[in-house]
């Protein structure tokens, strides 16, 4: 039976509220999100010196946490973990912010300590990512505090959790906004000095990839990549481009900044020197964002889940039956295109072995648009993988999925502008002739035809009496070899 959860992130920067409906299906739960709320509070710039918050914050708290309670009325309280991070931890006036805070919510909020901060944060991003046996590396910047976690599977290695967070550096090196090379050189080296102390050690461990999470990560991203200072993802050269503008302005200029929102300007600064400083510090080569973090953490704890399968193939298996897919036609696609996949001569390694499952995935769901409408469902089908909510599902992932979908059937010209890798290209062409060979919906004993790819050359080969006995399979294949042509690819039809 489906049934909602909920998670209350009291950071020290900004709230928010995550609702999430649990669908059991098989024996699995799966939590997806229904309903999410985010409001700037700005606690931690309520801290004094003496460490006391201020009234004003505690009021912009209160108000925040009522329109919180009215959206949670009527949840059990088995089914709402509130959290209250390092602003709370550190006040000395907590113990008398609590009940009013309490009262308004509606429900307990536990002020969790640092390392727990940082378990759920690595538990909230693994469960939005792939699986991997590779070890990751997490970065959370938030208002207060900055955790940052190796972990391997669902089995953190390391935790930690720094005192050191946007809010609180914006205030302390940039009180009044303005932006010099001084002030960035000390920020950066106080959080360098906060940095050494687990430096070391998670350079001995290591990582193969890293991800970024929290409001910070992601207005670093946006900044970079709509600003064309990186190209994917958060890199120290993106940076020191976007911190050399900064000092240039010596201030934030949110009309030069495009993908930056309002109330990330107000502690960009801040946020940046940290993250600066973790580049290199850990000797950080790329960041990717990472989703979920402490929310979904909290979620998947209230479920209780503690499982390594790959989440991803619980959500198709979900779509399929969502969208009433014909499983016996989407089995026998799949079957056709992964026998074809694995006829080329691609190079081993992950990629390959992501685009593999990748192509199991699309033929899984390329007819799932047909449940809107059988004309033009490909893009239909195309449309739904790219904006659905997709647990374990990464945008980037969605993008392909979608690019697939689109291109199974149909003219391929449109696909050019999405400058598709060769391997891509390789791989949407067996699914196109999985799908040409699946139309009659019957079960062959064995595929009919072999392919061989060699560069920006294809070759199919069939037998000449088995083309003579299916014209149409022919006049179809005929005219994939004019779509590839217009790809780029030279593409011969042998008979043998």
């Amino acid at each position: 039976m489906d049934y909602l959860l909920a998670a209350v992130d009291l950071g020290s920067n900004s709230f928010r509220l995550s609702i999430g409906r649990v669908v059991q299906q098989d024996g699995i739960a799966q939590i997806y999100a229904i309903d999410r709320l985010k409001e700037s509070v700005r606690l931690a710039a309520g801290l004094g010196d003496d460490k006391i918050i201020c009234e004003a914050a505690i009021q912009r708290a209160i108000t925040v946490l009522k329109r919180f309670g009215e959206r949670l009325d009527g949840f059990h309280p088995n089914r709402v973990r509130a959290v209250a991070t390092n602003t709370f931890r550190i006040a000395r006036n907590a113990a008398e912010i609590l009940p009013r805070a309490e009262e308004a919510l509606g429900f307990p909020i536990e002020v969790i300590a640092g390392q727990e901060e940082a378990r759920l944060i690595f538990s909230g991003i693994t469960n939005e990512l792939p699986p991997s046996a590779n070890r990751r590396l997490m970065i959370d910047i938030g208002g207060g505090s900055t955790e940052v976690i190796i972990g391997k599977g669902f089995q953190p290695l390391h935790l930690s959790s720094l005192y050191m967070g946007c809010v609180s550096y914006t205030r302390q090196f940039f009180p009044d906004g303005r932006i010099t090379e001084s002030r960035m050189q000390q920020a950066q080296l106080a959080a360098r000095r906060e940095l050494e102390g687990i430096s070391r050690q998670y350079r001995k461990t290591g990582w193969q990839e890293a991800y970024g999470s929290s409001g910070t990560a992601k207005g670093l991203l946006a900044i970079l990549t709509e600003g064309g200072m990186s190209r994917k993802g958060i890199t120290l050269d993106g940076m020191e481009q976007l911190k050399a503008k900064l000092i240039k302005d010596g201030r934030v200029i949110m009309s030069e900044l495009p993908g930056l929102k309002h109330d990330r300007s107000l502690v960009l600064a801040g946020g940046l020197a940290i993250m600066m400083a973790a580049f290199q510090e850990l000797k950080i080569k790329l960041m990717l964002p990472g989703e979920g973090a402490l929310r979904v953490g909290v979620l998947y704890d209230l479920l209780g889940r503690d499982s390594q399968h790959d989440k991803r193939d619980e959500t198709v298996r979900q779509f399929m039956k969502r969208y009433h897919v014909d499983t016996r036609q989407s089995d026998r696609v799949k079957r056709a295109a992964l026998e074809f996949f694995a006829q080329l001569d691609l190079q081993d390694g992950p990629e390959k072995q992501e685009l593999a499952r990748t192509l199991g995935w699309a033929a899984n769901l390329h007819e799932i648009g047909i449940s809107i409408a059988h004309a033009d469902y490909h893009k239909h089908s195309a449309y739904i993988l790219e904006h659905a909510d997709m647990p374990g599902f990464s945008n980037d992932d969605q993008a392909v999925l979608a690019l697939f979908a689109l291109g199974h059937q149909g003219k391929i010209g449109k696909l050019q502008v999405l400058e598709p890798t060769r391997a891509k290209w390789l791989t949407l062409f067996c699914l196109r002739l999985a799908v040409l060979l699946s139309r009659r919906r019957d079960d062959p004993e064995s595929l009919p035809i072999t392919i061989k790819a060699n560069g920006k050359s294809i070759r199919v080969s069939a037998d000449r009496s088995w083309l003579a006995a299916h014209p149409l399979t022919e006049y179809s294949l005929q005219a994939e070899k004019r779509e590839w042509h217009k790809a780029g690819f030279e593409f011969e039809l042998a008979e043998i």
